[in-house]
């Protein structure tokens, strides 16, 4: 074998091996590096849904429209609750008549009182004097009879007006029960007038706006969905093999795949459970094992979640709750190795 033929096998070699290494390098890199191109954009989503039910007297949005929060979004027809409010506050109005009628009453029970008192007091003094009075004098037993019935005649005049007095008193407690009552009734009519308004309760777009002047929406049916500006985030689905090198607080570049956007993040979750597809709970609460095993055994994808940086966002992008972009984790050096490691799908 010539020289020139050690050199062509030589060379054969080497490129051979130099492919070896460059296909387990990029394996390495396609199995292990803590990247994907399975990200997604989300959201935080407020569903917009009446709290009182009624017509829709005005709609103050359109779709994709940005609110502030506490813009209005819409409006149900106030007249017949602000009618329940009327009659309420009347009924409170009565309720407030009711109670001072009864502090009325109880001065007057206890008038009434001290002045049965003072009478049985006295014929009962009197009462006693002729009982006094030795037998066959001035007075006959006829008068002592009588005054001793008046005498208990007065005691029971007393009792009865201690009886009224409880009434009066209780009559009080009922009339100011009923006086909370109409209050609350005049705090809740008050409350529903004021959910008529519906107000945007963050900063964001509406969205999905299905509802129209005219409709009549039923309480708690969902009439659109506000998209909270200041929500957005990025869910990566990393295999299972890659997930060990991942730790919260990791920083990370996003590539949107809407123009290529580059966006800066951090990991501030990993999800610690995904639904086992193969093996689900049977009716009885018991596994219902898969009887087959796939000898080919596809790595599974766990969401982890990722926050973006609003200072690294260009002027003027649209970032959608739904778009695709491949995310690429670059590891802190020096994680403690003590740290729990994230939980990833047994084989």
């Amino acid at each position: 074998m010539n020289t020139q033929s050690v050199l062509r096998f030589a060379t054969t070699i080497l490129i051979f091996l130099l492919a070896i290494l460059v296909g387990a390098a990029l394996w390495k890199h396609y199995m292990y590096s803590p990247w994907t191109r399975d990200g997604r954009v989300r959201a935080e989503v407020v569903k917009i849904a009446p709290d009182v039910p009624g017509l829709v007297t005005s709609v103050n949005v359109i779709d994709n429209q940005f609110v502030h929060q506490g813009e209005v979004l819409l409006v149900i027809d106030q007249a017949r609750y602000q009618l329940t409010l009327n009659q309420m506050r009347a009924n409170l109005t009565a309720s407030q008549a009711n109670v001072e009628a009864s502090v009325a009453n109880i001065a007057a029970a206890k008038a009434a009182v001290v002045a049965k008192q003072a009478d049985y007091q006295m014929y009962r003094e009197q009462s006693e004097r002729r009982q006094r009075i030795p037998q066959g004098t001035v007075i006959s037993a006829e008068a002592r009879s009588n005054a001793m019935a008046v005498a208990r005649a007065a005691e029971a005049s007393w009792h009865q007006a201690q009886a009224a007095l409880g009434q009066a008193q209780a009559a009080h407690e009922q009339a100011l029960a009923a006086e909370s009552q109409a209050q609350v009734a005049v705090a809740t009519a008050e409350l529903n007038l004021q959910r008529t308004v519906i107000h945007a309760p963050v900063d964001g777009y509406a969205t999905n706006v299905t509802v129209r002047v005219g409709d009549y929406a039923s309480a708690g049916a969902q009439r659109m969905a506000l998209i909270d500006s200041h929500s957005y985030y990025l869910y990566g689905y990393f295999e299972e093999t890659k997930l060990p090198r991942l730790r919260v607080g990791d920083p990370v570049d996003i590539r949107l795949m809407a123009g290529g956007i580059h966006l800066k993040g951090q990991i501030i979750g990993v999800a610690r459970g995904i639904t086992d597809r193969d093996n689900p709970t049977g009716s009885d609460q018991l596994a219902n094992v898969n009887p087959t095993f796939n000898w080919v055994r596809l790595a599974q994808r766990v969401p982890v979640r990722i926050s973006i940086d609003p200072s690294q966002m260009p002027k003027g992008m649209v970032l959608s709750a739904g778009m695709t972009a491949t995310v690429v984790v670059h590891p802190k050096g020096g994680h403690d190795q003590t740290a729990p490691a994230v939980a990833t799908s047994a084989h």
